[in-house]
C-alpha cells in the first residue's frame, strides 16, 4: 500500500558524536576530505549506499554503530579535529578580511548572488549543467577566500531530471521526489519559531508563498525558495515543482519568485541571522533580473521617484551573462509580463509601463513586443560582463543595439573569464601527489587562492609518479564506466546472462578520450561520427588504439538533442566497437568528477564562438588531463600548443553547416591520428611517454593557477563588486534624484547637440611619426553647457573601409564661448604615434561624475558627412 504521508525520523545521536551533525549541515564536506574520509569510516558500506551523502548516512547507520563509535577514543579525536578545523575555516580571517585592512580596501559589507540553479554537490541536486555548476564553484571559491557572499536560489522539488535509455536509445526522463527534510538544509525560521515566508502578490487576489531554506556552504549561506507551501493553490505550490520546466507563464512566475521572492527573502534572513545587508547584487543570467525591480520597489516605498530609484539600485548591480546565442535568453510577451504587475498584482507601486520599458526589446534587430530578461539585466547593471574574453567580445556584438551609435568594442561589457573550484574536482589521488611534493597546506593553497609559485613545483614531480597517478586514474575510470554501464543496460532491459561483455569494456593501459556536456545542437555531440569508418579505425588501430567516454542529457523538449544521443548510442552497441566507445546516461557531478580525472584527453568541439566558457575542460586540466579542443570559449585565451591541441575551425570557408562539419571533423581525426595518439604511445629510454608527461607538467603549471574559481572570484571582487559598492554608497537619495533629473534633461536635449565643423593643420595625405596635428572643432550643445559633454577626438589606425581600429580617445578643451550661431569652439593637438594608415574622427559623449562609462546613456553625436575633414589622414 502507498503510505498517505510521509517524514523523516532522524537518529539521535550520541552526545560525542554530536558534531557529526554540524559536519553533515555544511557541504565544506563535499570538497574536504578528511571531513568526508570521518563519514566515510563511520560505516563504508552505507556511505556507498547514501551516495556519499552524509545526511542521509546519519539516517542509516544503525544505534550499535554509532555507539560503538562513541567510544572508538581515535575516531572521537579525528572528529573533534574536523570540528575545530570547521568552526576555523567558517570564523577566521581570509583573503577578504586581509584585502579589507588594506589602505583604501572599502570592501561591500555583503553581496548577494543569485541564480537560478547551484551545482554544489550531487547530494543537493539542483542544477542541469555548466551554469548551476559555476554557481555552485562561485559560493565554494568565495567562501575559501572569505567573501561576505549570500547564496540565493529555488529549490526544486523534482531537480532536474534523472535520465535512463531505453532499449533503442531513446533519453527518458524520471523526476524524483526531492524530500527537503532528508537533503542538507534547514528551514529559516521567524523569530516566533515559525517558518519564515515571502510572499509574491499573483493576478485575481492570488498569493505565492514560499519556504526558505538553508544550506551552509562553508561560510557562505545559500538561500533556497521552496512555494511547496501548504498555504498555496495547487498552482502555486508546483512554480518550484522542476528547473526550466513548463511553459512561459510558469517559468515568469519562477524567475519573479527567483528575483523579488528572492530579495525578501535575503531581507529576512539578514534580520534573522543578523547578517550585514548586500550593497551588491550580482544578477548571475537574466533569470534572476526581476531582482532590480523588487529593490526600485523598495526605494520607491522610502519616497523616490522611479527615475532616482533606478539609478540608486543600478549603482549596486553586477549582470553576468552566460549564453552566445539569443535562443539562449528567456523572453515574453509583453502582455504576459503586463499581466503580472502592477495595481492588482506584484510591484504596485511602480507604473507598469516603467516595469516594461526595462525589459522590451525597442533596439533595432530587436522584437518590439518581447520583454527580454538579459536586456532588463543589462539596464538595471551599472556593471555587466561576459564570461571568457571571447565571450566577452560575442556579448557586445550580440547587445550593440542597445548602445546604438558606438562600436562594439566600446559597448560596457566586460569579461571576467570562469574558473573551477581546485579541491571539489581534482581527484584525492592527484592532492596527495601534489601534498608529498610541497607539503599538504602549500597544496590546499594552491588549490583554493591559487599562486604560479606553488604550482611551479609540479615541475619537480618525477615523470614515474606522475604516469603512475594517470594510470590508476585512467583504471578507476574503467571501473567507473563498467559499473555504470551495467546499471544502464539492466535499466534498458538487457538480462545479466546477455551482459558478460561489459567485463571487457575499455582498457586501462589505453589512450582515453572524455566528452561529457549538455547535449544542445552547437555542442556538435556527433561530429566524431561525421565519418564512421575512420573513427573505427581509430578506436581498434591494432597499436595506437583510442577509446572514448561520452555523457549529457538533453532538454527534455529537446527532441533534436535527443536523436544526436541515439544516434551516437546506436553507434557505441555497435559489438565492434562497444568495447572501445560508451555512452553513459545520467551526466552529473559524480560521474563527472570520476570522467575529469581519469580521461587523458578531454574533447570539446563547438561551433565556434557559440561557447561561453566551457569550464569541464578546466576541471580535467587541473587532473593531468589534455584538452583537445576548437578554440573556443577559456581555450581560445589560454591554449598554447606546449600543453594542449587546438581542432582548426572553417569560420568563414564553409558554405553551410554540414560543410562546416565535414572540414572540422577531418580535421579532428587528422590531430587524432598524427599528433595526439603518437605523442600518447611513443616511448622513450626509460620506457615512459616522456612527451606527453611532459605536456601534462605544463597543463598543470601553466593552466593551474589560471583556471581556478579563487581566481575567479578575486576578480569579480577587485574588478566589479568594489566598483558597484563605492557606486552603491555614492548614489545615496539625494544623488541618485540628481542623477536622474540630469540624465532626463540631457536625454531631452541631445537631439540639437551636433558636431557642426571639424579642422585640422593641414597635412595633406601623408605625414611624419611625431606630427601633432591641431584640431578645432565646432559643436552645437543646444541647452546644454559644456559641462554635460566631454568633445573627443577618436584616433587610430584605418582598415581599408576606414574603420578606425585601435581608438584612443582624446578630450578637446572648449577654447571660446558661444559664436553668433551658438556655437562653442573646442581645441586639442593630436599626435600621430603610430606609422601606417591613420584615420581620426570627432564625437560628443554625455559627461557626468557618477556615470559608469561614457556609453552608459547610448547617445552619442558625430560628424555628418558635410561637417568637414573628419578623418582620413594617411601616415607612412
Amino acid at each position: 500500500m502507498k503510505a498517505i504521508r510521509r517524514f523523516t525520523v532522524r537518529p539521535v545521536l550520541p552526545a560525542p558524536l554530536g558534531p557529526l551533525a554540524e559536519l553533515a549541515r555544511n557541504l565544506r564536506w563535499s570538497w574536504h576530505p578528511a571531513t568526508r574520509d570521518l563519514f566515510r569510516d563511520a560505516d563504508p558500506a552505507l556511505w556507498e549506499a547514501a551516495g556519499g551523502d552524509p545526511v542521509r548516512l546519519l539516517g542509516s547507520v544503525p544505534s550499535a554503530r554509532l555507539t560503538a563509535l562513541a567510544t572508538d577514543d581515535g575516531y572521537l579525536r579525528r572528529l573533534g579535529e574536523a570540528a575545530d578545523d570547521l568552526r576555523e575555516y567558517v570564523t577566521g580571517e581570509r583573503w577578504y578580511q586581509e584585502r579589507q585592512r588594506e589602505p583604501g580596501g572599502e570592501l561591500p559589507a555583503a553581496i548577494a548572488y543569485f541564480s537560478p540553479e547551484f551545482g554544489v554537490t550531487a547530494a543537493l541536486p539542483q542544477y542541469s549543467g555548466g551554469l548551476g555548476i559555476l554557481a555552485g564553484d562561485h559560493l565554494k571559491a568565495a567562501s575559501d577566500l572569505g567573501v561576505p557572499l549570500i547564496g540565493v536560489g529555488l529549490l526544486y522539488r523534482h531537480g532536474y531530471f534523472r535520465q535512463s535509455l531505453t532499449r533503442d536509445g531513446w533519453q527518458q526522463e524520471h523526476y524524483p521526489v526531492l524530500d527537503p527534510n532528508e537533503l542538507p538544509l534547514t528551514l529559516l525560521g521567524d523569530t516566533d519559531g515559525t517558518p519564515a515566508q515571502v510572499r509574491l502578490a499573483l493576478p485575481g487576489g492570488r498569493d505565492l508563498r514560499a519556504h526558505v531554506w538553508q544550506a551552509q556552504v562553508g561560510r557562505v549561506p545559500l538561500l533556497l525558495l521552496d512555494s511547496d507551501v501548504e498555504e498555496n493553490d495547487p498552482a502555486a505550490r508546483e512554480v518550484t515543482d522542476r528547473l526550466y520546466g513548463g511553459g512561459s507563464e510558469h517559468r515568469l512566475l519562477q524567475e519573479m519568485l527567483l528575483g523579488i521572492g528572492g530579495v525578501r527573502a535575503v531581507r529576512a534572513y539578514c534580520r534573522l541571522a543578523g547578517h550585514a545587508e548586500p550593497e551588491v547584487f550580482h544578477t548571475n543570467e537574466g533569470h534572476a533580473g526581476f531582482l532590480g525591480l523588487e529593490r526600485i520597489h523598495e526605494r520607491v516605498g522610502d519616497g523616490l521617484g522611479f527615475d532616482a530609484a533606478l539609478e540608486s539600485v543600478r549603482g549596486g548591480t553586477v549582470f553576468t551573462t552566460h549564453t552566445p546565442v539569443p535562443a539562449g535568453i528567456d523572453r515574453f510577451d509583453r502582455e504576459l509580463v503586463a499581466h503580472h504587475f502592477g495595481p492588482d498584482a506584484e510591484l504596485p507601486r511602480i507604473d507598469v509601463e516603467q516595469i516594461l520599458r526595462l525589459g522590451m526589446e525597442t533596439y533595432p534587430g530587436g522584437e518590439p513586443n518581447l520583454f527580454n530578461m538579459a536586456v532588463m539585466g543589462l539596464r538595471l547593471g551599472r556593471c555587466a560582463n561576459g564570461v571568457s574574453t571571447l565571450h566577452g567580445k560575442v556579448s557586445r556584438e550580440m547587445f550593440q543595439g542597445l548602445w546604438p551609435g558606438f562600436d562594439p568594442e566600446e559597448v560596457p561589457i566586460t569579461s571576467v573569464t570562469n574558473g573551477v573550484h581546485a579541491p571539489t574536482w581534482v581527484a584525492p589521488e592527484v592532492i596527495r601527489l601534489g601534498a608529498r611534493q610541497i607539503g599538504r597546506r602549500r597544496t590546499d593553497q594552491a588549490l583554493s587562492v591559487g599562486g604560479s609559485e606553488r604550482w611551479d613545483a609540479v615541475a619537480d614531480i618525477q615523470d614515474g609518479d606522475i604516469w603512475l597517478l594517470r594510470r590508476e586514474l585512467r583504471a578507476q575510470l574503467v571501473d567507473e564506466v563498467r559499473r555504470r554501464l551495467h546499471l544502464s543496460w539492466r535499466q534498458r532491459g538487457a538480462a545479466t546472462a546477455e551482459l558478460g561483455w561489459i567485463d571487457e569494456v575499455l582498457d586501462p593501459d589505453v589512450l582515453t578520450i572524455g566528452f561529457a556536456r549538455r547535449v544542445p545542437s552547437y555542442k556538435r555531440l556527433t561530429l566524431m561520427l561525421r565519418d564512421r569508418d575512420r573513427l573505427m579505425e581509430l578506436l581498434c588501430h591494432p597499436e595506437r588504439p583510442v577509446q572514448i567516454v561520452v555523457a549529457g542529457k538533453a532538454h527534455p523538449a529537446d527532441d533534436g538533442g535527443k536523436r544526436l544521443i541515439q544516434d551516437l548510442v546506436r553507434f557505441t552497441d555497435d559489438p565492434r566497437v562497444r568495447h572501445r566507445i560508451v555512452f553513459l546516461p545520467d551526466y552529473g557531478m559524480a560521474m563527472a568528477q570520476k570522467l575529469y580525472a581519469g580521461c587523458d584527453v578531454w574533447l570539446n568541439n563547438p561551433l565556434r564562438p557559440l561557447e561561453a566558457c566551457g569550464t569541464s575542460g578546466m576541471k580535467a586540466a587541473l587532473n593531468g588531463c589534455l584538452n583537445l579542443s576548437v578554440l573556443d570559449g577559456w581555450w581560445d585565451e589560454w591554449f598554447e600548443p606546449d600543453f594542449g591541441w587546438a581542432i582548426p575551425t572553417a569560420d568563414g570557408a564553409a558554405t553551410d553547416d554540414h560543410r562546416r562539419d565535414d572540414l572540422e571533423a577531418a580535421a579532428l581525426y587528422d590531430l587524432l591520428e598524427r599528433r595526439v595518439t603518437p605523442r600518447f604511445y611513443e616511448h622513450g629510454p626509460g620506457g615512459l611517454p616522456d612527451r606527453w608527461i611532459e605536456m601534462v607538467r605544463r597543463t598543470l603549471t601553466r593552466l593551474g593557477p589560471k583556471v581556478l574559481a579563487g581566481r575567479m572570484v578575486r576578480e569579480y571582487v577587485e574588478r566589479l563588486y568594489v566598483p558597484a559598492a563605492r557606486a552603491h554608497r555614492v548614489l545615496a537619495p539625494d544623488a541618485a534624484a540628481s542623477l536622474a533629473t540630469w540624465k532626463t534633461r540631457v536625454r531631452a536635449a541631445w537631439p540639437r547637440v551636433a558636431v557642426d565643423h571639424v579642422e585640422a593643420s593641414a597635412v595633406g595625405t601623408t605625414a611624419e611619426l611625431g606630427t601633432t596635428l591641431a584640431l578645432r572643432v565646432r559643436v552645437q550643445l543646444g541647452d546644454l553647457t559644456p559641462d554635460d559633454v566631454e568633445v573627443q577626438a577618436i584616433a587610430g589606425r584605418v582598415d581599408p573601409e576606414d574603420h578606425i581600429a585601435d581608438a584612443t580617445p582624446v578630450p578637446l578643451k572648449p577654447a571660446s564661448g558661444p559664436d553668433q550661431e551658438g556655437r562653442l569652439l573646442y581645441e586639442g593637438p593630436l599626435a600621430l604615434d603610430r606609422t601606417g594608415p591613420f584615420g581620426y574622427t570627432v564625437r560628443i559623449l554625455p559627461s557626468h561624475r557618477l556615470l559608469a562609462d561614457g556609453a552608459e546613456l547610448g547617445l552619442v553625436a558625430v560628424p555628418s558627412e558635410a561637417t568637414g575633414e573628419a578623418a582620413g589622414v594617411l601616415m607612412r
